[in-house]
């Protein structure tokens, strides 16, 4: 800025504060202001500045160099608010600078007409958006313990009812119970292999697949131990005969 361009913005000052320019004032904002052309965004940054109310309305405002450089930077930066870069192909990192800040140089000069909207975003929400948002809307339980079966933990053998006790989902599998002592099973230390199978994605067997192979090995164990204890008949028969033979 020139001596002669600060005096015709002094001269746009006194119109708000009364001030009386002069020629050394002039030679200072020049100096401060010597990277600022007086072009309509520096007479926009001094009409901004009168047109705002001082936070103390007893404030007299009083405009200061430095206050023309920060508006007028602002009134700039908001005509950059939807730049949208337009490149161009094959261009080199050189040719992308040089083309990128001659399009904000002229979107923030107001020699290209300004982006009517930033363009939406496509696409669903992130995932974490989708899970913060899983909860919302869910009755809130009255106590922690109505809250156990439907807590926060969704992975691992809790995560799925057992199919072996019933427990349900974030429960503990139960031990056997229905005695007079304890007529509700207690909480067992380890899951059921049959919920860890499950939760693993392996097949569950039937329950009365589970039972007749429960009945199988039973009857097969009934089996081993009479063919035990006719052996041991037959040893003990043969051990009399030859203490008994003449």
């Amino acid at each position: 800025m020139k001596p002669s361009e600060a005096s015709d913005l002094l001269t746009r000052c006194a119109a708000f504060d009364n001030r009386q320019p002069s020629a050394t004032a002039a030679m200072a904002w020049a100096s401060a202001l010597a990277d600022i052309p007086l072009d309509a965004d520096t007479f926009a940054a001094v009409d901004r500045y009168y047109g705002t109310p001082p936070k103390d309305p007893g404030q007299r405002l009083w405009i200061q160099p430095h206050d023309v450089r920060r508006i007028r930077k602002t009134i700039r930066s908001e005509r950059l608010e939807n730049f949208i870069y337009e490149p161009v192909a094959d261009e080199s990192p050189r040719e992308y600078l040089a083309r990128l800040r001659g399009q904000q140089n002229a979107l923030a000069s107001g020699r290209v007409p300004q982006p009517p909207a930033r363009l939406a975003l496509t696409g669903g929400p992130h995932l974490t958006v989708v899970q913060a948002l899983d909860g919302v809307g869910r009755p809130v339980p009255d106590s922690d313990e109505d809250d156990l079966g439907d807590s926060v933990r969704r992975t691992g053998p809790l995560g799925i009812p057992c199919p072996k006790c019933g427990a349900e989902m974030g429960r503990p599998c139960k031990l056997p119970g229905g005695t007079d002592k304890q007529p509700i099973g207690r909480p067992r230390p380890k899951p059921h292999p049959a919920r860890v199978a499950a939760a693993a994605g392996q097949p569950v067997a039937d329950p009365a697949e589970r039972a007749r192979e429960e009945e199988r090995r039973r009857e097969a164990s009934r089996l081993a131990l009479a063919r035990i204890a006719a052996e041991e008949e037959i040893h003990d028969a043969e051990i009399v005969n030859e203490d008994g033979a003449p």
